[in-house]
């Protein structure tokens, strides 16, 4: 028992180091915010798949990479809370096209009134700049979290007797 409880935690670890680590390199190419968001540690949310412990992995590993790359702290919790509930939802689901999709969605819904509130003007918080937004994100969350994570679900796919 105590065996298992180190192993879920290991890995738990191991996925929010890895999220921090491909975040800072996201950030560092200068693509990890604004506009269209790609970040490369999103190709992660579809870990929850093949493992429960990825779920608070993901969490943590947001939050280390939104306090460590200088993020607003309503970004950190409502960034962080978002990616949980995607990997959360994803991890429900058996449809390898689907794994993604809470991810994108979560994020899709709750990035965009982040950066509205954290990062620009009360006059710029409109009904149009929002949607400007939500459609940003989308598209980095396309990018980020679906074509990516597609891709990482079918490498480890094949290799999914790792996992248990």
């Amino acid at each position: 028992m105590r065996n298992k409880k180190i192993q879920y935690i290991t890995r738990a670890a191991l996925v929010a180091a890895l999220y921090v680590a491909l975040t800072h390199l996201s950030n560092l190419l200068g693509i990890a915010s604004g506009a269209i968001q790609i970040r490369f540690s999103e190709a992660l949310c579809v870990l929850p798949f093949f493992m429960p412990s990825a779920i608070p992995g993901l969490f943590v590993g947001c939050i280390i990479a939104n306090l460590t790359t200088g993020a607003a702290a309503w970004d950190v919790i409502f960034g962080s809370l978002a990616t949980l509930v995607g990997a959360y939802f994803a991890a429900k689901l058996k449809n390898k096209y689907l794994v993604p999709i809470p991810t994108v969605i979560a994020n899709t819904v709750v990035v965009p009134i982040v950066v509205l509130f954290c990062y620009t003007a009360r006059d710029a918080w409109t009904i149009p700049t929002y949607l400007i937004g939500v459609a940003g994100v989308f598209i980095g969350e396309i990018i980020s979290a679906y074509i990516f994570g597609i891709i990482l679900f079918s490498a480890l796919n094949k290799h999914k007797n790792i996992f248990n």
